[in-house]
């Protein structure tokens, strides 16, 4: 099979597209046929050797922690049938870190961490939802406990996490204030922005004219910005924040609690998120689609900072022209939902 993997920490440059044995599924596990894979910055972070430390991955790796593909094998222990997995069934997860990913035609991964996929989207499509939007679920509903009429301030919302964020928050009723560029603005309002700030012509500290309940802080800012952000949040409040290399402050003497949010594969939260996208509650937002040969070219947008939107790597196998639905006239490369 093919499959993208770097043989040494580096650049993209080290990321090479080769042939590979097709993995076969050890106890407890099954096998994925992937239709896609998502691109995210900790598959830059372990390719370029930054995150050794917590994700001691061996070399050879195959990077790649979101899949939606086919199940096709089934290892032992895990009967035709148990737990709702079945070979043949669509599914979609977040798989564990430093195994091999699903930037291949197969991947190997725990039961566990598999559910249903979504079945009113292009399968390769529901790649981009699973890491990212458990990272939302899980930052505003377990962390920062967000509950309906609560003002939420969620800066840095024009990325992939962002866009789950506000609308998991607008749905549970919160007053939602983003904080993006003017590429994403109009974007959010359409997933359910009350406010959005455009952060490259206003400073958010101006434009937050009320304290809020909780501040979901997603992009990469200094120390000193964040603080100022902590400083919004109401006495009492909470700061949940998703950049490891800047802790979020807390403020004892107000009481505003802080959070740093480390996400992990949760199929029953899953299964929840894929319900709300096939009730029509959640749009997953897929920036392009690219074949997995292209992988490489991502990671490289990813280290010049050029890199916009959520990116899904079709398996070469699902590269051929469909029309998705809803989308009358434009064709995109995916596999078909037959």
């Amino acid at each position: 099979m093919k499959a993208v993997r770097f043989h040494e920490y580096g650049g993209p440059d080290v990321l090479r597209y080769e042939d590979v044995e097709r993995p076969v599924p050890g106890a407890g596990q099954v096998r994925v046929r992937v239709a896609g894979s998502a691109f995210n910055l900790v598959d830059d972070g372990i390719r370029g050797g930054y995150l050794q430390g917590p994700f001691p991955v061996s070399l050879p790796h195959t990077p790649g922690v979101e899949v939606a593909g086919t199940i096709d094998a089934l290892g032992e222990g895990v009967a035709d049938g148990a737990d709702g997995l079945r070979v043949g069934d669509d599914v979609v997860g977040f798989l564990p870190i430093v195994p091999d990913g699903a930037a291949a035609e197969y991947v190997v991964a725990p039961a566990e961490v598999l559910t249903a996929a979504p079945r009113s989207i292009p399968l390769a499509d529901a790649a981009a939802l699973p890491m990212v939007g458990l990272t939302a679920w899980q930052a505003l509903f377990d962390d920062a406990k967000l509950t309906a009429g609560q003002r939420v301030l969620i800066n840095g919302a024009g990325g992939g996490v962002g866009g789950y964020a506000v609308q998991l928050a607008r749905h549970a009723g919160a007053h939602v204030i983003a904080t993006a560029g003017p590429r994403s603005s109009q974007r959010l309002r359409t997933r359910g922005a009350d406010e959005v700030v455009d952060h490259t012509t206003t400073a958010v500290t101006a434009a937050v004219g009320e304290p809020v309940d909780v501040l979901l802080n997603l992009a990469s800012i200094t120390p000193e910005q964040l603080g100022a952000l902590v400083d919004l949040v109401r006495d009492g409040g909470v700061a949940v924040n998703t950049v490891p290399r800047t802790p979020v402050p807390a403020d004892e003497a107000r009481g505003v609690r802080a959070v740093d949010v480390f996400v992990r594969s949760d199929t029953e939260q899953l299964a929840r998120l894929v319900a709300m996208v096939d009730r029509g509650e959640l749009r997953v937002d897929v920036d392009r689609r690219v074949p997995l040969a292209e992988l490489p070219e991502v990671h490289a947008e990813a280290a010049a900072g050029t890199l916009r939107g959520k990116v899904v790597v079709l398996s070469t196998a699902a590269w051929r022209p469909v029309t998705p639905p809803g989308t009358p006239g434009r064709p995109w490369r995916g596999r078909s939902r037959g």
